[in-house]
């Protein structure tokens, strides 16, 4: 075993070469948000979809756009907005006058990698349309359906200070997003940094260092990297302390979770640990690979009670008890 171990950290060190090319170049127009960088590497990498939430003017826009840009990849923008339509989004029927037939207008979801800006602006049958979209990787277009590139990526953002407007995200939605990303600001010398890079006329640019191709290869491997008995059983527990926290011994936090996590948590949690390894240049997934990545895929499965939001206790706290109450392997 530790020599079949062995070969897949020498292949998996081999095959993310690609890795540091990829962040030297966001590095050279986005300062610092180290974080938001892995996780969007961590989303391209694992095939799921993020959802980014943090105030305005963080790069969140910059860094999905330079990263589509690194990639050699089709990149759409889309200003979800409370008159869109689906059509808008997934295309419709034209009729063409000439030939007295209709054609097939595709919309902007066809491309690789989809930045939904400000999705919660959008009403429920355009939510939908991108539910579709994002699960089953194709669209419905009057009678026919249609596959969507690969690699196929959604960002959405969304503002969590402006709410008036805005239509909240259902619970069946949100559990698609493989993980909730919470942008913050950057540090005083990172900020620094920024207002000297992009205070001039001509701001520095990306240049394309990886193909599509590398990236769905990557994704193949990175479901061989190895995961021990320990690991699922660690992730396990995880996801039912959700579910059953009183088993774990953690009866006070019972009463202020209404849902738990979902079956899709686990899987998650599992694919997330693998690309996590893979960025780390490793064969194997450690349980502080599982731990990095835990709050990113879980705050937004852990569905709070009233009684917990009475008393400002949010998902996030429940989650940081489990992690610090389950036994790690």
């Amino acid at each position: 075993m530790n020599e079949e171990i062995e070969k897949l950290n020498k292949r998996i060190e081999e095959e993310s070469k690609f890795i540091e090319e990829v962040r030297n170049e966001i590095s050279k127009v986005i300062v610092g948000q180290k974080y938001l960088i892995d996780r969007l590497l961590l989303g391209l990498l694992a095939n799921g979809h993020i959802l980014l939430e943090g105030v305005p003017g963080l790069a969140k826009t910059l860094a999905v756009s330079t990263l589509a840009d690194i990639i050699d990849a089709d990149f759409q923008r889309i200003q979800f907005t409370p008159d869109l339509l689906p059509a808008d989004l997934i295309g419709t029927l034209v009729y063409n006058q000439s030939e007295s037939s209709f054609f097939t207008k595709k919309g902007p979801i066809f491309a690789n990698i989809i930045l939904a800006d400000e999705i919660n602006r959008a009403p429920a049958k355009v939510q939908s349309a991108l539910l579709e979209a994002m699960q089953e990787r194709q669209v419905t277009i009057s009678e026919n359906s249609f596959k969507l590139p690969e690699p196929f990526m959604v960002l959405a953002t969304q503002n969590p200070i402006e709410q008036q407007g805005t239509y909240p995200l259902p619970e069946a939605q949100v559990d698609r997003f493989l993980m909730k990303v919470i942008v913050n600001y950057p540090k005083k010398e990172e900020e620094r940094d920024i207002i000297r890079l992009h205070g001039h006329f001509d701001p520095p640019t990306a240049n394309k260092v990886v193909t599509k191709e590398n990236i769905n290869r990557a994704r193949q491997v990175i479901r061989d990297i190895y995961v021990d008995d320990k690991i699922d059983t660690y992730i396990l527990d995880l996801v039912f302390a959700t579910r059953n926290p009183a088993h774990y011994g953690l009866d006070d936090i019972d009463e202020l979770i209404s849902y738990g996590a979902s079956p899709r948590a686990s899987l998650n949690l599992r694919v997330c640990g693998q690309a996590q390894a893979f960025l780390n240049h490793r064969g194997y997934v450690t349980p502080e690979d599982i731990r990095t990545i835990a709050m990113d895929v879980l705050r937004h499965r852990v569905i709070v009670t009233y009684e917990a939001e009475a008393e400002e206790i949010t998902s996030e706290e429940i989650i940081r008890r489990i992690l610090g109450a389950v036994e790690v392997p």
